[in-house]
């Protein structure tokens, strides 16, 4: 008499899985609060007055420091247990409440900061939760496909929840949302979500944490400056002081008998390719998510929430993409479908490049649609090998890593693609003859000054200014298309040559 397969100890059962919808709430909501500012800007704008500088922190500050406290937290979550870690939901819901709220900017500022630190003690614990309740493989995959498709479609709807909640309420209840969500973890989690504590003390080397803050912060600080305003001394004193951090950071964990981060993880061939195709993949595709609202806003004349409904499409993909993942992988193999999900988003790239931009928003939103679709599989692919390489003792600390990689990924994406745009812009900008100085300086700077500029002059003198400045753009676009293309050909490469022989 055989065995019932969904019976056996190393499958996970009904808990599990309502386990997963659980872990999956918090994931919404970091996600949600990644982008349910960019349509609530305007209203803050209004309503605090902040400065320029401190707009850019209230936007800023919740990535920035997600980034350089996810090593941190995903080893805490090992060493003090991962479940124990999710009581970051509680600060996260005092913290939204406290932005909501919040009368002045630099509250708001210190809210939003408070929210970054509480979301780094999530994210990792949620991978490494996975990885102690879904100990079989094929189960695995397909719970971090759910993972990555909840934190997709948060990110994709958090433009249209944030315009919608502006319209009907008012602009603190952007911050709101997360509050239900985080107080159904914090009760239902000790119920359904299980603890597993790594064989560490609970202490953390406090050298380690402010060495890997003070590499990640200074980092992730110089590629978006690199990205907003180009090569500066700024950028060039931040990305060498996280570089140098960085250098000391990994040299101590080398010499500790209990690092914070165990750099013999990157000793394992499959951990080690998988996070490089991560950081190579998101640094290749995010690019055009960076270009496209901006293509849709400021060339096709939508308006934020339009736009926001044009990208919905992208949201399917994803979804689509990431849970027909563990089907592809038990039918083809990991290796041949990472280089056919890279081969397909290399394509819809390569369309962007090729005609997408200037055959209009149709064609280039079902082009990065495409390159969505090749995008998803990969993410849940690398994302399981990730944890699914190392013991479950340490899954947490390999989620961070991934994490990480992920975040640097995007970063990169958004500063590679800005400079490329940039330049190609300025190259291809052919002004009208006669415009005044301080409209042309205007129209030089971007697409978005063009429109600016545009603005203030005759309609006739408008219009030419806007056509020049659209043409330059969409050029910029196919050559931030043809970049990507040419990264995600290398990701190919690596996934028939590292991925060879990896996972099942």
């Amino acid at each position: 008499m055989q065995t019932d397969p969904r019976t056996t100890p190393d499958r996970a059962g009904p808990r599990e899985w309502v386990g997963l919808a659980v872990l999956a709430l918090p994931l919404l909501v970091l996600a949600l609060d990644v982008s349910v500012l960019y349509l609530a800007a305007p209203a803050l704008t209004a309503d605090l007055q902040p400065s320029a500088t401190q707009q850019l922190w209230i936007l800023d500050i919740y990535g920035f420091l997600i980034a350089g406290f996810l090593i941190t937290m995903g080893t805490l979550g090992d060493r003090i247990g991962r479940r124990r870690l999710l009581i970051g939901g509680a600060a996260f819901a005092v913290a939204s409440v406290l932005a909501a709220f919040a009368p002045t900017a630099e509250l708001l500022i210190a809210a939003r900061a408070l929210l970054g630190v509480a979301g780094a003690t999530l994210m990792p614990s949620t991978l490494g939760l996975i990885s102690t309740m879904f100990p079989d493989p094929v189960q695995r995959r397909f719970a971090v496909a759910v993972w990555m498709t909840t934190f997709s479609v948060g990110a994709a709807l958090g433009p249209l929840v944030g315009g919608a909640l502006v319209e009907a309420f008012w602009r603190g209840s952007v911050f709101l949302v997360g509050v239900p969500a985080m107080l159904l973890l914090l009760v239902l989690g000790p119920r359904l979500l299980p603890e597993e504590r790594g064989s560490g003390d609970g202490r953390i080397d406090a050298v380690s944490v402010a060495l890997s803050l003070a590499a990640m912060l200074p980092l992730v600080l110089a590629v978006k400056n690199l990205a907003a305003y180009g090569p500066s001394a700024t950028v060039l004193v931040a990305a060498v002081a996280g570089t140098t951090a960085g250098t000391v950071f990994v040299r101590r964990q080398r010499r500790l008998a209990d690092p914070l981060l165990d750099v013999a993880l990157f000793t394992r061939p499959a951990f080690t390719a998988a996070v490089s195709v991560l950081l190579v993949s998101l640094l290749a595709v995010n690019g055009l998510f960076f270009v496209l609202p901006q293509y849709l806003q400021l060339v096709a004349g939508a308006s934020p929430l339009v736009a926001g409904v044009w990208m919905l499409p992208l949201a399917l993909a994803t979804v689509a993409g990431s849970l027909l993942t563990p089907a592809l992988t038990r039918r083809f193999g990991v290796s041949p479908v990472v280089a056919a999900s890279a081969g397909i988003a290399a394509a819809g790239s390569l369309v962007v490049g090729l005609a997408g931009a200037g055959a209009g928003p149709v064609a280039l939103v079902a082009s990065v649609t495409g390159t969505v679709l090749g995008l998803s599989p990969i993410g849940v692919i690398a994302t399981d090998l990730v944890i699914g390489s190392v013991p479950s003792a340490r899954a947490g600390s390999a989620a961070s890593i991934s994490e990480t990689a992920g975040e640097l990924g995007v970063a990169l994406g958004v500063a590679v693609t800005g400079s490329v745009l940039t330049a190609v812009y300025t190259g291809r900008l052919v002004l009208p003859g006669g415009l005044p100085a301080d409209v042309a300086e205007r129209a030089g700077e971007g697409m978005a000054g063009a429109v600016t500029a545009a603005a203030d002059l005759p309609p006739a003198a408008g219009e030419a200014l806007l056509a020049a400045a659209r043409t330059a753009f969409t050029t910029g676009v196919g050559a931030v298309g043809l970049v990507g293309a040419g990264l995600l050909a290398g990701v190919v490469v690596l996934a028939l040559t590292a991925l060879r022989g990896a996972g099942r």
